[in-house]
């Protein structure tokens, strides 16, 4: 099961006891999933399709609890992809199409008759409540989101321009950085942060969906942190061993060319040192000196090995 569908089954669940709250859910997920069909002048109906039994199910249940009307159902089985069973539901103008549509905002009615409202209706999200159910119903009808083990990825896919630009600007009311992009003749209402992800799943209530993402999220933080660290040592470790070879070379040289006898007392003790002890780091080699000197002591000596090898290569 994908992650979306783990969302979307988890939400669908949720029981939307409030009436504004219901209609504005309803009303969003007419817009993303259904289809509205005209007949003749005056027959107006609605076709509602999904893949989902728990989104179709949740579908009868709210136009049965706010219009009082059992909607027709028929399932088939897609033949391709993964021949899921796809779920049409049904509401004719004798059963009460246009009250629906005219009731979610999808339809106004005007001086010149009925139009299609492309936009947000504005009058179903003016409470926080409503605005969540929304927001809600808006995901479970177009939405998806990836696999969180791979990348962070939201997105809310309509066809309409202006109804994209009104998710988009509902989405933001709560601080967050929606954005939409043209797609093939679409246009796709996106998140691509982690955190502001788990923040649209907080508003839209998958809350165990949400713990299961911020788990994935601290899991990743913490493997990316123990790469950074150990690349940090990795690199800091070939550093320290470049800067022994490179000493011991120098130091060879010297001896081979000059002797230890004819360079100062304290550089022929270090020398000693790094010849000996050839993986120790400046503060163990300070510690062996007699007496004991710093590290930035052991590093003076040993740039002045390397500048004494310097002047011998030439």
């Amino acid at each position: 099961m994908t992650f979306s569908s783990i969302v979307k089954n988890e939400i669908s669940k949720i029981n939307t006891e409030e009436k504004c709250c219901q209609l504005a859910e309803l009303s969003a997920l007419i817009k993303m999933t259904g289809t509205i069909q005209i007949h003749g002048r005056n027959s107006i109906g609605i076709k509602l399709s999904t893949e989902n039994a728990s989104i179709a199910r949740m579908l009868f249940t709210l136009i049965k609890d706010i219009f009082d009307i059992n909607t027709r159902v028929a399932v088939r089985r897609n033949k391709q992809l993964k021949k899921n069973n796809n779920y049409t539901l049904y509401i004719d103008t004798q059963t009460g199409g246009e009250t629906v549509l005219l009731a979610t905002g999808i339809l106004t009615k005007t001086e010149e008759g009925i139009r299609i409202n492309y936009r947000l209706p504005l009058t179903l999200v003016k409470r926080p409540c409503c605005k969540k159910a929304y927001l809600r119903g808006v995901f479970l009808g177009g939405g998806s989101i990836s696999d969180p083990e791979k990348t962070y990825h939201l997105e809310l896919v309509t066809n309409n321009n202006e109804y994209a630009e009104s998710i988009k600007k509902l989405i933001n009311s709560y601080n967050l950085n929606a954005k939409v992009v043209n797609r093939k003749g679409n246009y796709v209402v996106y998140l691509k942060e982690g955190e502001q992800i788990v923040d649209y799943l907080n508003i839209i209530g998958a809350h165990k969906a949400l713990l299961s993402l911020e788990n994935v999220r601290i899991y990743k933080e913490m493997r990316n942190n123990v790469n950074r660290i150990v690349n940090c040592e990795t690199a800091n470790l070939s550093k320290i061993v470049n800067a022994s070879m490179r000493q011991i070379h120098n130091i060879e040289l010297i001896k081979s060319r000059i002797g230890f006898d004819n360079i100062p007392e304290g550089l022929a003790e270090i020398a000693e040192l790094r010849l000996m002890y050839p993986d120790a780091s400046l503060k163990e080699l300070g510690e062996m000196m007699s007496p004991p000197i710093g590290k930035s002591g052991i590093n003076h000596r040993l740039r002045k090995l390397d500048e004494i090898a310097e002047k011998i290569k030439l």
